[in-house]
């Protein structure tokens, strides 16, 4: 799989309206069977690949991953050819957000920093209430219609902001906020998002007043204090890992083919910014994503660590900010807990449906990038959905 960005692609961006996307999504639908069984829209045992270039925008070659085990094998031993096929994949885009919740920040190539793999200036910001939680689209719906941009030389490693560097957040009716990247005096005490709890800096009344007047009640816009505070991920799925602001962990992997899949059975499809992931990938099979344990991009090594529950954020427009019950309640038919047969004895995510394999990347990764073409080579699958975190 390789990340690539293709001007005849333009529903891949998130400006483009759903109305577009469903364009597109119809013409495409012949790639699909569209029998009456939906066997296509579970993932196969094996990722075989196509030679049909129908099936892609690219060119893909069968090739054996070096190295690929399964769960049951050991060290590097080659397993039989049937066990160890794997999709050579590519990576349509990667996003980050500067501010969850709100827009994707385009940037371009999304360099990783520091030991412990995330990209950089990803979910550095959050918006608080009053009372110091942290602001999602679950509450505040209107967060989707908030775009943010960073400067390009952001993204470079040991690229320092000066007094010219901003973070632009624009939204319909607004003034143009400009925030600097240069490290606020303030501190908000008492800032808690999901589990975790302590301090963080503050950017200001400017910023305050603008969110406020946005959504309509107090607000404030706060940055991830990296001197002072530590976010650990969740230690019953990973270890030795820590986050800023997203929900639970840095990176969220969806390829094309499931989007597709899921816009097949769907009167109205949707684009991939209902769900948010920052990389998205094609040259696999629908939800082959699902069953990778181990992946490779660009010489990072990325842990598959959990299916990602999906709340009521896809059912959101992000062009209007308006929430309806859809694709949520036709994916509970194909892409619940119960379907897939997932393990949820000791899951706190029961009766949910299922987009995404949630990642953290692991090793010496300071400084690589991920960039749009990228191949993703597959080193380790689970064996079967029972074998996955969910």
């Amino acid at each position: 799989m390789v990340l690539r960005k293709s001007r005849n692609r333009p529903w891949l961006h998130r400006s483009v309206p759903d109305t577009h996307y469903k364009k597109v999504a119809l013409s495409r639908r012949n790639r699909w069977d569209r029998g009456k069984k939906m066997s296509h829209i579970f993932p196969p045992k094996h990722f075989n690949i196509t030679d049909d270039k129908s099936l892609g925008y690219v060119g893909f070659s069968k090739k054996f991953a070096k190295g690929y085990t399964d769960e049951k094998s050991s060290g590097h031993s080659p397993l039989a050819e049937e066990e160890r096929r794997a999709a050579e994949c590519r990576a349509l885009d990667a996003w980050g957000r500067g501010i969850p919740a709100c827009g994707a920040v385009d940037g371009g190539p999304w360099t990783t920093a520091g030991p412990l793999g995330r990209f950089v200036w990803d979910r550095h910001w959050v918006v608080i209430n009053s009372k110091g939680r942290g602001c999602t689209q679950r509450v505040e719906p209107r967060l989707a219609l908030v775009q943010v941009e960073l400067p390009m030389e952001a993204f470079s490693l040991g690229w320092e902001p000066n007094k010219a560097s901003h973070l632009v957040v624009r939204a319909p009716g607004m003034a143009e906020l400009k925030v600097s990247l240069s490290k606020p005096c303030l501190r908000s005490d008492g800032v808690t998002v999901w589990e975790w709890s302590g301090s963080a800096l503050d950017e200001g009344d400017e910023a305050a007043k603008w969110f406020t007047d946005f959504l309509g009640k107090p607000s404030r816009l706060v940055r991830f204090n990296e001197e002072s505070e530590t976010r650990p991920v969740d230690p019953h799925y990973a270890s030795g890992f820590n986050v800023k602001f997203p929900d639970a962990f840095p990176f969220l992997l969806i390829s094309e083919a499931s989007l597709d899949a899921v816009n097949e059975q769907l009167k109205e499809p949707v684009s991939i910014n209902r769900f948010r992931p920052n990389i998205f990938v094609d040259g696999c099979e629908p939800f082959a994503e699902d069953l990778w344990k181990q992946i490779k991009i660009n010489e990072l090594t990325f842990q598959g660590v959990m299916l990602c529950p999906r709340c009521k954020v896809p059912t959101i427009n992000q062009e209007d900010g308006t929430q309806g019950s859809e694709p949520t309640e036709t994916m509970m038919k194909f892409r619940s807990s119960k379907v897939l047969e997932v393990n949820t004895t000791t899951t706190q995510y029961k009766g949910q449906v299922y987009m995404g394999q949630m990642l953290v990347c692991s090793g010496d990764n300071m400084g690589k990038i991920v960039s749009v073409g990228d191949m993703i080579e597959v080193q380790k699958v689970f064996p079967s959905y029972a074998d996955v975190a969910v």
